[in-house]
């Protein structure tokens, strides 16, 4: 992951380097060499994932494309820290220090085996939200990403999600599964991760982006620095609007979005929400000429 960016480009392996020094870890290590387990903890993930995109990102203004040719920047759930660094409202050392953070704080927000996630597909949002709102009784369950029409993703405590999953089937979900998280991310039962972020973000400067950022708790556009921070720690237990945010820059002009770093779930998505947009990846040195060259037209 990011290995042939970092091979193929100064640029990006600058960012790999700078996300080591700044976590005191040799993360690119973990990430090119060590094992899959150490790299999935979600303190590692979360830094590495964004360390990937930005160094994607810093291949493509080595080939010419900058910021400029974009009208927003988003990301889902800890992709919309890689969005705000992408747009120079953080650091990439800030970045790479938050993610750490978060991953630690949502790890230690609630013990192993008392929460989970499930996904549930074939219902829309409001299908799924009614879904959840049964299954709690008196419990944490609640729909934490609305993914694409037919995918949301529920949260909360584990009894809960697992009433959600069989009563989606009964609802006529597609199907429901259980996800193999290690916390239920996105709903209240991270509040204290949310404290957590409250504090860290309250000690990083937060400039206002390049480009405007469509967050996930608002699924609309947002510049202010504050906001930015408020709606960071919103998000920890609120849900990822995405396919509203997707829908939302289609109708304020977006006819192309390119997904920057490793993965294309985000591509995905996008094709079910609006087939009408055109979706690049970009997470190779050949994915980043292809798209330099469409750039320059």
């Amino acid at each position: 992951m990011g290995r042939d960016l970092a091979e193929a480009y100064p640029a990006a392996r600058a960012v790999f380097d700078e996300v080591d020094e700044a976590l005191g870890i040799k993360l690119s290590n973990i990430i090119w060499n060590g094992e899959q387990d150490e790299l999935t903890l979600t303190q590692n993930a979360q830094p590495a994932l964004m360390a990937t995109s930005l160094a994607a990102m810093r291949a493509l203004e080595a080939e010419g494309v900058t910021m400029d040719a974009a009208g927003f920047v988003a990301g889902h759930s800890l992709g919309e820290y890689s969005a705000l660094a992408a747009a120079g409202a953080l650091t990439v050392s800030d970045t790479a220090r938050l993610l750490r953070t978060r991953g630690e704080a949502m790890q230690k927000a609630v013990p192993v085996g008392v929460g989970a996630m499930a996904a549930l597909l074939g219902l829309d949002f409001e299908a799924a939200k009614a879904v959840a709102e049964e299954a709690a009784q008196g419990e944490v369950c609640q729909a934490a990403n609305d993914n694409d029409p037919a995918q949301v993703v529920v949260s909360g405590h584990k009894a809960a999600v697992e009433r959600a999953v069989e009563i989606a089937k009964e609802k006529g979900a597609r199907r429901a599964v259980m996800l193999p998280v290690s916390a239920p991310f996105h709903c209240a039962l991270m509040q204290p991760a949310a404290d957590v972020m409250a504090e860290a973000l309250a000690g990083v400067t937060i400039n206002a982006p390049a480009v405007p950022v469509v967050a996930n708790v608002r699924a609309e556009a947002v510049s202010d620095p504050d906001t930015i921070r408020a709606l960071l720690i919103e998000q920890v237990t609120g849900s990822v609007r995405w396919r509203e945010s997707v829908a939302w820059m289609a109708a304020n002009g977006v006819t192309e979005t390119w997904e920057i770093g490793a993965g294309k779930a985000l591509t995905g998505m996008i094709r079910r929400i609006d087939k009408s947009l055109n979706t690049l990846t970009i997470g190779a040195p050949d994915e980043v000429k292809v798209a330099a060259e469409q750039a320059a037209g």
